[in-house]
This record gives structure tokens, sequence and C-alpha cells, in this order.
């Protein structure tokens, strides 16, 4: 096992009625901005509930947040913030919302253009707002870790950029995680999520065997869990144990528990940030598309863990070596297809055209080796790109 530093301040508040127990985890002097996306928080209650929960404080809202949220609508906030001397956030929302107050939360205190704190990966953060979150779509992670990804349209190289960054100083003070919260989320959403979390767990989990025989098992059962309830949460989704376990597996996917002392990963992201900033394709779909396409390009690197994978967790254990590894990835791949999710770039009319502005991007954020070993390098992100057409 790898050496780690394992930090993780946050607060979780889990189950039904717990947006109530907001009253008593904000401070009862905070001048409050609830940041949230759209209108199904209005429409299904979840904010009246929240303003409710703070009672006689002062507060302001601020909405619109995208599903990749923008920096030019972030700035925004920020200079609300300054302009009406706000200084506690709330997220109400999905990964999305709660990403966008993340960078919220350190850019009221970037010295110099916010931008940076994106250019430099979170490594010039050091403060930023306290904030909580009630957590409306389980997926990302986000109301649990200290990362955020971040979009941006006007740049002075004329891309569309999305970059993420870390910071110790933008985890959560707390999250709110009610199940019921997401019954009224619509299938695409609920898939999305599923498809999200598992990308998380495989980022961190399938590389090579460093003896972590506590974050395999831990990553394995996650895994066959969202295999489980993946289909169920689409199904019925006003179970609220369905609901549950989902919520719960999304966030461990990616609150530092089973990274902590393995190899990860992440060049399945990397280049899903890319398709989505040219081609506007939802966060999760580039994941389902590129995955795996990415466990199959690099089977012979990834030999030990594929063969671990197909045993553990899709119960393969018959037939040659080759077999079972093509059979798991196979089984990934049908995975996400049976959430309805496509797994080709030709599903959502996008062709080999679109290949060369791809690899532009990648280049031009530095994304030029990439994964545990650093060998995803230009040449092998075109291989897996044309192959996931």
């Amino acid at each position: 096992m790898l050496n780690f530093d394992f930090y993780n301040p946050t607060r979780i508040a889990f189950g039904k009625g717990k947006v109530a127990e907001i009253d008593k985890l904000v401070p009862a002097e905070a001048r409050v901005l609830i940041v949230y996306g759209g209108t199904s928080a209005k429409k299904n209650g979840t904010l009246d509930e929240v303003k409710a929960a703070l009672g006689g404080r002062y507060v302001e809202e601020f909405s619109g947040i995208e599903p990749n949220p923008t920096y030019e609508t972030l700035m925004k906030a920020v200079a609300k913030i300054k302009a009406n001397r706000l200084d506690y956030l709330l997220a109400v929302g999905g990964g999305s919302v709660i990403d966008g107050t993340k960078f919220v939360a350190a850019a009221v205190y970037a010295e110099g253009d916010p931008w940076e704190i994106l250019l430099q990966r979170g490594a010039n953060v050091k403060q930023a707002m306290p904030y909580g979150t009630v957590l409306t779509l389980p997926a990302t992670g986000s109301e649990m870790n200290d990362g955020s990804v971040i979009s941006r349209t006007e740049t002075a190289s004329g891309l569309h950029d999305k970059l993420y960054f870390t910071s110790e100083h933008v985890f959560p003070q707390f999250s709110v995680l009610d199940p019921s919260k997401s019954y009224t989320l619509p299938p695409r959403q609920l898939a999305n999520g599923v498809v999200d979390a598992y990308t998380h767990i495989m980022e961190q989990y399938l590389t090579y065997p460093v003896e972590a025989r506590v974050q395999d098992r831990f990553a394995e059962g996650l895994l066959q869990t969202l295999i489980e309830v993946g289909p169920k949460v689409l199904a019925n989704p006003q179970d609220y144990d369905t609901q549950a376990n989902f919520m719960w597996v999304a966030t461990l996917a990616l609150n530092g528990l089973i990274g902590s002392g393995v190899p990860s990963d992440w060049s399945t992201h990397m280049i899903g940030h890319e398709i989505t900033a040219l081609h506007g394709l939802d966060h999760a779909q580039t994941l389902a598309i590129i995955l795996p396409t990415m466990l199959s390009l690099r089977r012979d690197v990834k030999r030990a863990k594929l063969l671990q994978y197909a045993e553990r967790v899709w119960h393969i254990s018959e037939g040659t070596e080759d077999a079972r590894i093509e059979a798991a990835i196979q089984n990934t791949r049908a995975f996400f297809e049976s959430l309805s999710v496509p797994t080709r770039l030709s599903a959502y009319n996008i062709g080999a055209d679109a290949i060369p502005a791809l690899l532009a991007q990648l280049e031009s954020h530095g994304m030029v080796k990439l994964g545990e070993h650093q060998d995803v390098t230009l040449d092998k992100s075109r291989e897996v790109l044309e192959a996931s057409i």
C-alpha cells in the first residue's frame, strides 16, 4: 500500500427530515447566500424547506448555476457576495451546484484573476468562504470532497475550457443527504449519476495492485452495489432504500477513502472533460463513452486489476485470462447501455472529424501524459477517441 494522508472534515447529516438540522449547522449570525440551479429546487419544495430551516437569518438567493457551471455565471455570485457582505454559502443541488459553490467560496478571496485558481489547480487558494450543501442529485461526490470542475466559454485562446481544482479549504463544512430529495429526478439524471459514481470508483480502483486490500474490497463492494441498485433506482425512483444506498455509494465513491494509498488514473475524466467542453455532452455520457475503450486499449498495463475486477465484481472465473478481461469490459459497456447511456461517440452524432479539435484541447491544457503510469500520451488519446466512434 502506498503512503497517504487522509483528511475529510465534512459532517454528514443523512436521512429523512435532515434539512431541518441546518438550523444547528449554520452559524446563527450568518448572512447566507443560497446557491442553486434551475427551478426544480423551488418546484419540489426543497428551497422553501431550506429557507424555513435557516429561520431568521439574513438570506439571499443566487440561481442559474448550469449543469456544467461556468466561470462567467459564478463570478456574478462573487460580485453579489462582495456587494451585500454575505459570509456563508449554502449549495442546494447536485454536483454542478456544489462545484460552482466551491469556486465561488475560493474566488471571493482570490488575489488577482480568479481564473488562476483553475490554471493553478487550486495551489494558490489560501482561504475560502464557509459553506454547507443540501444534496439533491447523487453523482459526483462533491458533497464530501475538495474538488471542483468549472467551465469557461470566454478565454483569451478562444477555446472552451473545462478545468478542475482541488483545495482543502473548499471542503463543505456539512452536507445534508436526504434520499427523498432524489425522488423526482428524471431518468436521465439518475442514470448519469450511476455512471458518474461507477467511473469515479473505477478511476481509483482499476489501475495496478499495491496490496491495498481494504481499498480494493471497499471499491468492489461499491461497484457491486451500483450494479444492483442502478436499474432499481430507474425503475422505482421513489423507493427510499434504493435511493439511500445510491446516494451513499455516490458520496463514498469520491470522498477520499478508496483513493487513499492506491494509484489513480483519471485519464477517462480528462478526455471526457474536453468532449463536454466542445460538444456539450453530459459529463457522465462522456465517461460512458471513454471508460470501456480506455480499459480495452490499456488492458496490458491494467491486466492484473482487470482480472481481479472480472472475478470479484462480475463473477467471471472461467475461460482464458484474455477472455475474462474482454467479458468484464463488455459487461461494463453493457451496464452503461442498460441504463440508456450510449457508449459510442457516434450515438451523439460525433464523428472522427471531431478528434483533432479534442486533441488540441488536451494539448493546450497540458493533458499529454495521463493515467497512473503517465503513459496516456496524445497518441494514445487519439487511439482511444478513434476506437470510441
